[in-house]
This record gives structure tokens, C-alpha cells and sequence, in this order.
């Protein structure tokens, strides 16, 4: 027998405080609605619940507002990234490369 109401947990986790919420909602619920029913905005009123990318057991949902939830299913919120990690690589290497570079002449005198 299909129940007509399904518990999820929603969580969200800032550099100093994280918080977790157990919901319970009508069957059929998106991972969106769970995050917006969560009330979390209020605790972390940086967040935009309505814009923000949001995962399922760590995994990102492309579809929040279509993804159904299923009963158990926990949904994260995610923040921003600060920085694109491919680019903080990509200025760590040249970063070392230039350290190398002046090393080897420091070397040579």
C-alpha cells in the first residue's frame, strides 16, 4: 500500500554551522519543494532556495523542480562555488612552473 506522505531529510552545511531538517510531505513531492518547505532561508538567509543547486545523497539532481522524492531520500543544498576548481589548478601549475623555472636559473649562476 502506497502512502500519501514521504519523510526526507534536507540539509545544508556552511563553512561554520550545518543543519539538517526532517520534513515529512504529500507523496509526489520535488527535491525543489522539499527545499523550499525546509525553511532553512530563514537560518542561512544567504541562501536562495528557489535558485540553488540541490543534490540527493550527494549527487546533483539536473531537474530539481520536475526530480520526485522518494520516502527516506535526503536532499542537499549547495553553495556557490567561490572559485572554478579547473582554474585554481590551472594557476597552481603555472605557479609552480614559474617557481621551477626560477629555481633552475638561481641554479645556474
Amino acid at each position: 500500500m502506497a502512502s500519501d506522505r514521504l519523510s526526507v531529510e534536507v540539509v545544508f552545511a556552511a563553512p561554520d554551522r550545518q543543519k539538517l531538517i526532517t520534513l515529512q510531505l504529500p507523496a509526489n513531492s520535488t527535491v525543489r519543494q522539499a527545499a523550499l518547505q525546509s525553511g532553512l532561508q530563514a537560518d542561512f538567509p544567504e541562501l536562495d532556495l528557489a535558485e540553488a543547486p540541490l543534490g540527493l545523497f550527494g549527487k546533483v539532481v539536473a531537474s530539481p523542480d520536475t526530480q520526485v522524492l522518494e520516502d527516506g531520500d535526503r536532499v542537499e543544498i549547495y553553495r556557490p562555488l567561490l572559485a572554478d576548481p579547473k582554474e585554481v589548478r590551472k594557476r597552481r601549475a603555472a605557479q609552480a612552473a614559474e617557481r621551477a623555472k626560477q629555481q633552475g636559473t638561481a641554479d645556474r649562476r
